[in-house]
């Protein structure tokens, strides 16, 4: 037998105390009338504790599945089983009474152990699925840092670019100016030449 301190027995003891509050409600119907909003409140007050019930029962189902602490044998685990079955077994003919058809629908198509299937099933998705963000994220960490690379590349071929240009544009000016100069002295030594031409042929004739 597990001593007092295990904290499963404490549960299910909880839960336990939850049939007998949610009895004694129960038997407090035949005191109240047969309609009205005390009676309406009443009704929901025992819904809502049934439905903590049953929240309270499937973490106890929950826990013998992934058992923590000093290993149960398996005639303990058993035993346990049947303590959440039987109060199971209660809670959804208390369900039943109060017409709570989805509470009761929940265990007999999914029950506990496919309840705890789905919830790892949950959590390795979200796990796989933390994982794909990550591996997107240090993706687009490494794109970011692709294109800003690129980005200072073309800075730079753009500078180089606009230097070059501006290079050209001065031999451009003083390619045009060497041009005009020379152009200026052939026409200053045709004029001497012409010049000296005239000067021989007035002084021979």
């Amino acid at each position: 037998m597990a001593s007092s301190s295990d904290s499963w027995i404490k549960e299910y003891n909880e839960a336990v105390k939850m049939v007998d509050d949610i009895n004694a409600m129960i038997s407090e119907r035949s005191s109240l009338p047969t309609s009205g909003p005390e009676t309406q409140r009443h009704a929901s007050a025992i819904r809502r504790k049934i439905t903590i019930l049953g929240t309270r029962l499937d973490g106890l189902q929950s826990l013998l599945s992934r058992p923590t602490g000093k290993p149960l044998t398996e005639k303990e685990m058993n035993r346990r089983k049947d303590m959440v079955a039987n109060l199971r077994s209660k809670v959804n003919q208390m369900a039943s009474a109060f017409n709570m058809s989805n509470f009761a629908n929940r265990d007999s198509l999914l029950g506990p152990e496919k309840q705890d299937e789905d919830l790892e099933k949950l959590e390795e998705t979200i796990v796989s699925t933390k994982h794909i963000a990550l591996a997107v994220n240090e993706e687009l960490d490494l794109q970011t840092r692709l294109i800003d690379d690129l980005d200072q590349h073309v800075d730079v071929s753009d500078s180089r670019l606009r230097r070059v240009q501006k290079n050209l544009a001065v031999l451009n000016r003083r390619t045009r100016d060497s041009c005009s100069c020379m152009c200026m002295l052939l026409a200053v030594i045709g004029i001497v030449i012409l010049a000296v031409v005239i000067y021989l042929l007035i002084k021979y004739l």
